[in-house]
């Protein structure tokens, strides 16, 4: 079975052009598919049946994996047994009724406005870490982008004068708007730090010893400035993206350039966010109405 992985997951990256993030995340979910069943010495691809995969997602369950877990793994496998028929190598697809579990979304837990000024204003922008740090958390909450997009941004990506970026998500390109303040500080990152710290990558963002920024280092990053501020949630880069989203809807932005904003192929992952806007409504209302 492994070799039909490698050849799934060639095909992901190179036919499919998906972020390394997303070949990662399927490679990872098949490995475990084929390690569970190499364990009970089923080798074969053909002699993985309907009842032995329902076993397995039953298996993850019991684990105590999450739903959302499991819904993900149920995809992965989907996917490459879809893979697999495309390419005549099963003649059966013994995935076609298994279903992912039923998830109940949960409203994204957000930031307020005061939150994020605190944790934006933390940076002193005294030092060149505190420069860098200053630019990165501005223009992840003036974009919304994805921490893997941040970090992986590229000097050529950043258009300062027009007040643009562009994030790469696999072949597809988005263009992101800037605000100005963002802009401002990411200018002052640019002209007075990157070069000190690049060692001539081209790279937008570094650490201290030269460097790409890494998901981990900002996340931690997060943490220190979040901890300064005396902020008792915690905070992730994604907390910081959810925020952008729930803010630039209260705050009356169109739901379709918010969506286009953040790169979601469906409307409906952006319309989640309604749901902290339509509960500020309700407090507001249960505050004012005379008789409620």
């Amino acid at each position: 079975m492994e070799q039909y992985i490698d050849r799934y997951v060639d095909y992901l990256r190179n036919v499919k052009k998906s972020s390394e993030n997303t070949v990662a995340s399927y490679r990872r979910d098949l490995i475990k598919f084929y390690r569970y069943f190499d364990e009970k010495g089923i080798t074969r691809i053909d002699d993985i049946n309907e009842t032995y995969i329902t076993s397995y997602v039953l298996g993850m369950e019991k684990q105590g994996m999450s739903m959302a877990t499991v819904s993900r793994n149920i995809a992965s496998i989907k996917s490459f047994y879809a893979y697999l028929m495309r390419e005549r190598i099963v003649n059966d697809d013994p995935t076609e009724n298994i279903k992912p579990p039923k998830i109940v979304k949960k409203v994204p837990e957000t930031l307020t406005i005061s939150e994020v000024n605190k944790l934006l204003d933390q940076p002193t922008n005294k030092t060149p870490k505190e420069i860098r740090d200053k630019a990165m958390l501005e223009l992840l909450y003036a974009t919304g982008i994805r921490v893997t997009e941040l970090v992986t941004l590229k000097l050529t990506d950043v258009n300062i004068k027009l007040g643009f970026i562009e994030c790469h998500d696999g072949d597809r390109v988005r263009t992101v708007p800037v605000a100005e303040v963002a802009q401002r500080a990411l200018s002052r990152y640019i002209t007075e730090v990157r070069d000190d710290m690049s060692g001539g990558s081209d790279y937008l963002f570094f650490n201290c010893k030269g460097a790409p920024m890494t998901r981990q280092g900002f996340w931690k990053i997060i943490k220190y400035y979040a901890a300064k501020a005396g902020i008792d949630k915690d905070i992730t880069p994604h907390m910081i993206r959810h925020s952008f989203a729930s803010h630039m809807l209260g705050n009356g932005a169109d739901i379709k350039s918010v969506q286009e904003m953040l790169g979601h192929v469906d409307i409906a992952t952006t319309q989640i966010y309604l749901t902290n806007k339509q509960s500020k409504l309700k407090e507001e209302y249960a505050k004012a109405y005379p008789r409620a």
